[in-house]
């Protein structure tokens, strides 16, 4: 099988638009499958060492099932990324009143963030690449400016997906997108991921309050269940007595990457399925990873060919600037201002053994 890239119709989503598909292939037996209603990644299909693929991303079978009450599966996030606290920031002197959807505070981008718009998209097929963009208007969910944002993913024949991120804005105004892949390389439809095994390469995450807003304190991981510096299944000690996994019921947690230079490209974080071989790793140019087991899936969503997705069926990891940073100037910088281009790097790789 050589590289290839194609596309055609994939119906309409919940708010009428025309949406289209996208299929990536390599010649090594990778298939990826994207929407452009929300950028989404709807199936990643990997061989396992026995050359047998998997879809290991949890999704819908249509673009009218990727509903407003969502879990974000494989979309593209923002304007901003994760939470922020009350829906409330103070940019240059001036309050901003944004949409709350997630109890308390403004999630995702709010309720019609960019996982839920349908993003303008060309093929370039000399690099088996999709880009897609999307123009957020001034005051869209309640941020300021207007932003234009360039995402590109890319399938490259070293079993690479590297997605590429660029925006920019006409005013200052807070800025953070991620992709919201649930993965589960044992295959989306395989049950909980508990015997997968994790590394992330991180000393410290946020501590975070009962509505996971980040409290401002970057705590150590030294001697918790939260360490993931070595590598352990993620089941081993989610449910072990600790406040943060008590109030997140599992983990839901920003891990501040071990990164020594602002922007570089680092490792973040390995997925492995002992069972079928299948590995993931995650590199980044952002500064943090959102580790989301899955804690909040409960068995009555319908996914891919009818299966329900169990209770932590499939984990995220959530490339990102960190939670509420608008609110917290401690963390790294998250105002996006005229003139300037913000810059982003993801890759997802998948050896197998």
């Amino acid at each position: 099988m050589d590289m290839s890239i194609k596309e055609g119709p994939f119906g309409k989503n919940i708010f009428g638009d025309e949406v289209t598909l996208f299929t990536l292939t390599n010649a090594n037996g990778i298939t990826v499958r994207i929407m452009n209603h929300g950028g989404t990644l709807l199936s990643i299909d990997v061989p396992d060492r026995d050359g047998v693929p998997a879809d290991i991303v949890l999704g819908h079978d249509t673009a009218e099932e990727y509903v407003t009450a969502t879990p974000y599966f494989g979309a593209t996030v923002g304007r901003f990324a994760n939470r922020i606290k009350a829906g409330i920031f103070e940019l240059d002197g001036q309050t901003y009143t944004l949409t709350k959807n997630n109890g308390p505070n403004a999630l995702h981008g709010g309720e019609r963030g960019f996982d839920k718009v349908v993003w303008k998209s060309k093929l370039i097929e000399a690099e088996n690449a999709i880009r897609m963009s999307y123009i957020s208007v001034d005051g869209e969910e309640g941020f300021p400016g207007e932003v234009k944002t360039v995402m590109t993913y890319t399938l490259t024949p070293d079993n690479e997906l590297k997605i590429n991120y660029t925006a920019e804005s006409t005013k200052a105004t807070p800025f953070n997108i991620t992709n919201h892949s649930y993965f589960n390389l044992a295959g989306h439809n395989t049950g909980p991921h508990g015997k997968q095994i994790l590394t992330i390469h991180a000393d410290t995450l946020l501590s975070t309050d009962e509505t996971s807003i980040p409290t401002g304190e970057e705590i150590s991981v030294e001697g918790t269940p939260l360490d993931f510096r070595t590598p352990h299944p993620i089941g081993e000690r989610i449910d072990a007595d600790h406040k943060q996994l008590r109030l997140a019921a599992g983990y839901d947690h920003n891990y501040c990457l071990n990164q020594e230079q602002e922007g570089e490209l680092t490792f973040a974080a390995r997925a492995e399925d002992p069972a079928s071989g299948r590995i993931l790793e995650v590199w980044t140019t952002e500064p943090g990873v959102q580790l989301y087991a899955g804690n909040f899936l409960d068995g009555t969503l319908k996914g891919k060919g009818g299966c329900m997705y169990a209770r932590r069926s499939g984990f995220c990891l959530e490339t990102q600037h960190y939670p509420d940073s608008p609110n917290q100037p401690q963390f790294p910088n998250t105002i996006l201002r005229p003139g300037k281009t913000f810059t982003s790097q993801t890759i997802y790789k998948f050896p197998v053994r």
